[in-house]
């Protein structure tokens, strides 16, 4: 059994002991600790909480728990059902809320559950709130309110089609380009929410072919439900018909998003982000943004127009902050997550389908051609295994000081270090939840990337 408890939320396995997986008595303890930092530092008066979840079997219980804990800290429940991350994200701000609780475990899988802890702008909380929610856990230091003061509990199933409604009023949504275009999209929604509003979605952006894939909510993932070419061999296999134009990919709370091309080949869920990029960018210039470990063609994509790309920590509400800082029009991260501001500041596979689907239809070209027209390069992931005693920090200050002289080579520390050669680049980071140290390197080819990985590994290794 695994619970992890960590400043994005609290994770883990259902069943076990107290503390050794996801069960009641953890979650109340964490919900009580989210809602006393809401209490305490909200200027919100709605006196809200909004709760959404995916359709993982342990969803139901998982959410009777929740919502129960906040009517006890004297929280008004809004619960919305079946929902995606994004879908429970706007409907914070809407709600007027004063925060909201998504129970979801993202791509992780089926006996797996977590709650994503949201502010009353329907972002992640930061760092310094998430450490506050675990102190707050930690000590039991929250007070139940007394029976007059208890929350009500409401029920609200529209927010589905409003989050759609909020992408279809995009202005670079073209409704009408995508039905004359007369795609014929598949998708894999794996057993989760995405087999709900992905085909709403699809419908009112004019595609009249539709074939759903797994698009049964059942919470019973039918693979491995994170959105890789080595877990999506079905619906690859259904493309080679060449009875398609495109399929989309979500993982279970549709923050997500892969592509699979009209030949049955991967489009490359890092190009998710820089396809949508260059078309926002072609049409309204701006700056950009993506962590660290994503690919660098974003950045070529941006300096193409001449405009401005900046780099963030790993970790969505580190690319939500860059990109409030830097102005940015377009940001997210290599994982298939779409943050587009004119929409929300979070990541959102329904405002990538729309975007990409609008590229589409003016490119008028096929979905291998629009992804030969970006840079190739390819991602080597690696791993350092430690032993529990190792100085992590120290290894990669000494990583960062052998390459700092040399004029040729630009080294980021604001997560771990990364290394940007010319033509390559190599990110060492540790885990915050086991001695390793994560390597993600790139290049052109992926024997190059996973070469200078191997290398800069040697030097890590040559230090122990």
């Amino acid at each position: 059994m695994s619970l992890i408890k960590s400043i994005s939320g609290i994770r883990g396995t259902i069943g076990g002991s107290v503390g050794e997986g996801l069960n009641p008595l953890d979650i109340v303890k964490f919900t009580s600790a989210y809602a006393t930092l809401i209490r305490r530092t909200t200027n919100v008066t709605s006196n809200k909480i909004v709760v959404g979840r995916d359709a993982r079997i342990s969803g139901e219980m998982v959410k009777n728990v929740v919502c129960g804990t906040l009517m006890g800290m004297g929280f008004d429940v809004v619960n919305i059902g079946l929902a995606s991350t994004p879908t429970t994200e706007i409907a914070v701000v809407m709600e007027g809320a004063c925060g909201g609780i998504i129970i979801t475990a993202s791509h992780n899988p089926r006996h797996w559950n977590a709650l994503k802890l949201l502010n009353h702008r329907g972002e992640f909380l930061n760092a310094v709130e998430g450490n506050q929610v675990l102190t707050i856990a930690e000590q039991e230091d929250f007070d139940y309110a007394e029976v007059d003061r208890l929350g009500k509990y409401t029920e609200n199933d529209t927010y589905n089609q409003r989050h759609i409604d909020m992408v279809l009023n995009l202005p670079l949504v073209d409704v009408e380009a995508i039905k004359d275009a007369q795609f014929r999209v598949a998708f894999d929604s794996v057993n989760s929410v995405g087999g709900i509003i992905l085909p709403m979605l699809l419908k009112q952006l004019g595609v009249e072919t539709i074939t759903p894939l797994y698009s049964e909510p059942t919470g019973d993932f039918q693979h491995n439900p994170e959105p890789l070419e080595k877990n999506l061999g079905d619906i690859m296999e259904l493309m080679k018909h060449g009875d398609h134009d495109v399929a989309f990919v979500v993982d279970p709370d549709v923050d997500r998003l892969a592509m699979i091309c009209e030949d049955g080949s991967m489009y490359g869920e890092e190009y998710t982000l820089v396809t949508v990029a260059d078309y926002v960018l072609s049409k309204t210039p701006g700056n950009t943004v993506s962590n660290l470990s994503s690919t660098r063609a974003l950045r070529d994509v941006t300096t193409k127009y001449g405009l401005e790309y900046n780099a963030a920590a790993v970790g969505e509400v580190n690319v939500v902050t860059k990109m409030k800082e830097t102005n940015a029009i377009i940001g997210g991260e290599g994982n298939g997550g779409v943050i587009y501001p004119q929409a929300h500041y979070g990541r959102d596979a329904l405002v990538g389908i729309a975007l990409f689907l609008s590229h589409l239809a003016h490119k008028g070209c096929t979905a291998s051609q629009l992804r030969a027209s970006y840079p190739e390069y390819q991602i080597a992931k690696n791993r350092i295994d430690l032993d529990p005693s190792t100085d992590v920090d120290a290894i990669l200050a000494k990583v960062k000081e052998m390459f700092s002289g040399d004029p040729h080579v630009q080294v980021n520390d604001i997560d771990g270090v990364k290394i940007d050669f010319e033509d390559k680049w190599v990110h060492l980071r540790k885990s915050n939840t086991e001695p390793i140290i994560r390597v993600y390197s790139e290049a052109s080819t992926i024997q190059d990337a996973d070469e200078i990985g191997k290398r800069i590994m040697d030097v890590v290794y040559s230090m122990k």
